[in-house]
C-alpha cells in the first residue's frame, strides 16, 4: 500500500527547500503566475486530494473528482489569494499544516485539517472550495478579494500544532504525591508553557516584585493550577486554556466547588526570535492533556523554550530548572525559567549563563503612546511547592524568604526591566514538628539556587 504521509512529507520537504531559496521574492513566471502562488496552488490542491483520501479511506466512498468547469472556477477565484501568498508562507507553513495532523483521521492514519480551524491562507481556500462545491449545485457566489496579510508570522496566520513529547530531554524526576506537570510547546515560536497541576486544592502565596510583572489570577490563597508561559502578555492566554481544559475534564460542573481555580505569570521571550507567535488557549489546553507526576524537564523547555539569562548582546539561553530537598517526611520541590535581566552565578560567585553587558538603548519607563516593541524584555518566574502543613502568614514569609534569596544565583535580581514572580505553595499533608518555617525557607532557598543553576 501506498504510504500517502510519507509521500506528503517528501513534498513538503521539496517545496520547503524552494520557499528557503525564494525567500520573500516575487519571482514572476510563465502566464502571470509567481513562483510563491504557484507554490500556494501547489498546497491547495494537495489538501483537497487529502481530503477526498481521506474520505474514501473512512467511508469507503469513492470521491468524484471535479470537472473542468469546477476547477476552472477554483483556480480564477483562487488565483488572487495566491498571488498574495508570501513564498515562505505558501510552502512552509500552510502546505506542511494543511496535510495530516488535525483529528479525524481514517484507516491509514491520514489525517486532514478541519476547515474551521485551518491556517490563514488555508481559510481563504477553504472558502474558495465551499464556493466551488456550491457553484456546482447551481448556486453562484461572488468571488470578494481577502486583504493581503503582512506582518510577523503569529497564531493568527498559521495552524500551529502543540508538542508534549519531550522523550531526549534532561529531566528532574521525583516523587511527591499532589503535584503533576505538563509541558507544551510550539515549535514554530519556539515558545512554551509549563503547567502545574494540584488535583487537591492546595494554599498559596505569591510575591510579585521587579518593575514589569505580568500574572493573573493573583488573589488567590488556594490553587488548582499554575501556568508560566512565554509570549509577554499575550501567554497569559494559555492559563484560560488550563482553566477551559479542567472544566472540562471536571464534566463542566458549575457548581461554586468546581471551579477551577488558575493562576498564570508569563515571561517576555521575544528577544531571540523574530516571530509573534505566543502560548495561546489551545497551547494551555495540550499542557493539560499531557500532565504527568514525578518529571520535569530542564533546560530550554515548555515556558523556558526562548528563555535567557543577561539582557542586550550578553544574553544566552536558559531555561527551567527544578531540584528536590527532603528532611524527614516533609518534601520540597523548587521550580524556576530563568529570563532574567541579570547572569546566572554558581556557588563560588563566577557567573556561568549569560554575560554582562551594558543597558540596553531606549529601556526607559513606559508611557502613553511609547511604542509596545520598547517594553521590558526579562522576569524570572518560580514556585515552591512543599508538602509541609502551613498556615498563610508562613506561606508568605517563606516565600518571600526564598524570593530575596534567590538574589544570590541571579546577579542583578530584580530589575526594573524585570517582572519576577514567585510562587509558594502547599499541599498541606505532613505536619512535621521538627521542621520550622526559617528552616523550610533554608532548604527551599538552596533547592531554588540548584534550580536555576539546572535551568541552562
Amino acid at each position: 500500500m501506498i504510504d500517502h504521509n510519507e509521500r506528503n512529507r517528501l513534498g513538503r520537504e521539496r517545496l520547503a527547500k524552494v520557499a528557503v531559496r525564494l525567500g520573500d521574492r516575487e519571482v514572476r513566471i510563465h502566464g502571470g503566475w509567481t513562483a510563491s502562488a504557484l507554490l500556494a496552488h501547489i498546497a491547495f490542491w494537495d489538501r483537497l486530494a487529502l481530503a477526498r483520501l481521506e474520505k474514501y479511506l473512512r467511508d469507503d466512498e469513492t470521491p468524484a473528482s471535479a470537472d473542468d468547469a469546477i476547477t476552472e472556477y477554483t483556480n480564477g477565484g483562487g488565483m488572487r489569494q495566491w498571488l498574495d501568498t508570501p513564498p515562505q508562507v505558501a510552502a512552509l507553513r500552510d502546505a506542511e499544516q494543511a496535510s495530516l495532523e488535525t483529528a479525524g483521521g481514517g484507516r491509514s492514519g491520514c489525517r486532514v485539517a478541519p476547515r474551521g480551524q485551518a491556517a490563514l491562507p488555508a481559510v481563504a481556500r477553504a472558502s474558495l472550495l465551499d464556493r466551488s462545491v456550491r457553484a456546482s449545485s447551481g448556486t453562484s457566489g461572488r468571488d470578494r478579494a481577502r486583504a493581503r496579510v503582512s506582518g510577523p508570522a503569529t497564531n493568527d496566520l498559521l495552524r500551529l500544532v502543540p508538542r508534549t513529547d519531550f522523550p531526549s530531554a534532561r529531566a528532574l524526576e521525583f516523587d511527591f504525591p499532589g503535584l503533576e506537570i505538563g509541558i507544551a510547546e510550539y515549535e514554530e515560536g519556539p515558545t512554551g508553557c509549563t503547567v502545574f497541576h494540584f488535583p487537591k486544592t492546595a494554599s498559596l502565596a505569591i510575591d510579585v516584585r521587579g518593575g514589569s510583572p505580568g500574572i493573573n489570577g493573583q488573589h488567590l490563597e488556594v490553587i488548582n493550577a499554575i501556568c508560566f508561559a512565554g509570549g509577554s502578555l499575550y501567554g497569559l492566554e494559555a492559563s484560560t486554556g488550563v482553566a477551559a481544559e479542567m472544566f472540562k475534564v471536571r464534566g463542566y460542573s458549575t457548581k461554586w466547588i468546581d471551579i477551577a481555580l488558575v493562576s498564570g505569570a508569563i515571561l517576555f521571550d521575544y528577544g531571540v526570535r523574530k516571530n509573534a507567535i505566543y502560548p495561546d488557549k489551545e497551547l494551555g489546553r495540550a499542557a493539560v492533556r499531557a500532565m504527568r507526576p514525578g518529571w520535569f524537564p530542564l533546560g530550554p523547555r515548555g515556558a523556558g523554550r526562548s528563555a535567557t539569562a543577561s539582557h542586550g548582546e550578553g544574553a544566552e539561553l536558559a531555561g527551567q530548572g527544578g531540584a528536590l530537598r527532603e528532611k524527614g517526611p516533609t518534601k520540597i520541590l523548587a521550580f524556576v525559567v530563568v529570563n532574567a535581566y541579570g547572569c546566572i552565578v554558581d556557588r563560588s560567585g563566577k557567573i556561568v549563563r549569560g554575560r554582562p553587558a551594558p543597558p540596553v538603548l531606549g529601556r526607559v519607563p513606559r508611557a502613553a503612546g511609547q511604542a509596545a516593541s520598547d517594553i521590558a524584555a526579562n522576569t524570572t518566574l518560580s514556585l515552591v511547592v512543599t508538602n509541609q502543613q502551613l498556615d498563610h502568614l508562613q506561606l508568605r514569609s517563606i516565600g518571600r524568604q526564598v524570593h530575596a534569596s534567590m538574589a544570590r544565583a541571579i546577579q542583578p535580581f530584580h530589575a526594573r526591566w524585570d517582572g519576577d514572580v514567585s510562587y509558594m505553595v502547599s499541599t498541606q499533608e505532613v505536619a512535621n514538628a521538627d521542621l520550622d518555617e526559617v528552616t523550610l525557607g533554608e532548604l527551599a532557598s538552596d533547592a531554588m539556587w540548584e534550580a536555576v543553576l539546572a535551568s541552562y
